[in-house]
């Protein structure tokens, strides 16, 4: 995707294969009026231009990014390393392997000083990242605080619904 694209958040997979499982962030973010940036960017075989992503991001009016990454796992981590914005980190599940619990390792033991945000594995880690990332923007922009107030109704709403029709 064209670099020239504004958007406050910024989806990073380290392969395309991650793409089926990240696009129900991608779904969950425009739901929420949110076209974000999607890139796939490799902490170990693009390393330059990872690194260049992550430092320009918040001069190109990025404020959250998403990094999501299966086996090594090194994207998001790479991410705060060469950035101050807030980073979530979604573990992807590698073909082989046990089952994301290296990815989710790898995401979440970062070092003191080098914060990563890391959701569940795989498709409700990536929805849960989108949520995650309009709380963040909600604290300073009020169209995203709305957005999240109209989501949290619906989710108990949808759930009240669900219990009157069990119980009816």
């Amino acid at each position: 995707m064209s670099n020239a694209k504004q958007s406050p958040v910024a989806i990073l997979m380290g392969s395309d294969s991650d793409l089926p499982v990240m696009e129900s962030c991608v779904k969950q973010l425009k739901e929420f009026g949110i076209d974000p940036i999607v890139r796939i960017l490799s902490a170990h075989r693009t390393p330059a231009v990872a690194c260049e992503f992550a430092a320009s991001a918040a001069d190109n009016g990025i404020k959250v990014i998403i990094a999501a990454a299966g086996m090594a796992a090194h994207l998001a981590g790479a991410m705060a390393a060469h950035s101050q914005l807030p980073i979530i980190g979604v573990p992807m599940q590698a073909k082989e392997g046990p089952c994301g619990l290296d990815a989710l390792l790898s995401t979440v033991q970062m070092p003191p000083g080098m914060p990563v945000g890391t959701m569940a594995i795989g498709k409700a880690g990536a929805k849960n990242a989108a949520v995650y990332a309009l709380q963040i923007l909600a604290l300073s922009d009020a169209a995203c605080a709305e957005q999240l107030v109209a989501f949290r109704k619906a989710q108990t709403e949808k759930v009240l619904a669900k219990d009157a029709e069990l119980n009816s």
